[in-house]
């Protein structure tokens, strides 16, 4: 019998320095990605789903878990500028969660939303008006308390 071969361990490569390495992408903590916000032909209510993720996306904004530039082509510019501006107005530990999406359409092309965003000992409330420019519905206004 010939002996068995031999097998010996290669050492872990050296770690790269510091400029070799990319920069690292900032991590969002129960981070999503949106979906376009196009929703059917004129007259169409955006899907439950779309809305809440929306409401999602925005209270991780005001919570400071998101950056602003995330949402930024589902607000209209006026609205983003306030979005900027609150800073973060939603005061929790822990991630929030938002709930079931409550829809009103006042008129058309007009969609108004109001979600319980869950922050664990202290819930709070978003609401958020959505105007149809085009095809696209844009955030024009929200406000939370």
């Amino acid at each position: 019998m010939s002996p068995a071969p031999r097998v010996g361990i290669t050492p872990a490569p050296e770690p790269a320095y510091d400029e070799d390495q990319p920069p690292e992408t900032p991590r969002i903590h129960g981070a999503l990605a949106l979906d376009p916000m196009v929703w059917g032909p004129p007259g169409a209510i955006p899907d439950e789903r779309r809305l809440r993720h929306l409401g999602q996306a925005l209270a991780e904004v005001l919570a400071g878990r998101r950056p602003a530039e995330t949402v930024a082509d589902k607000l209209t510019e006026r609205a983003y500028r306030e979005l900027v501006q609150a800073g973060q107005m939603i005061q929790t530990a822990r991630p929030p969660f938002a709930g079931s999406v409550h829809v009103k359409e006042p008129h058309d092309g007009v969609v108004e939303m109001c979600l319980l965003i869950h922050c664990g000992e202290r819930n709070h409330v978003l609401a958020v008006r959505l105007e149809r420019r085009g095809v696209r519905w844009l955030c024009t206004d929200f406000e939370t308390a």
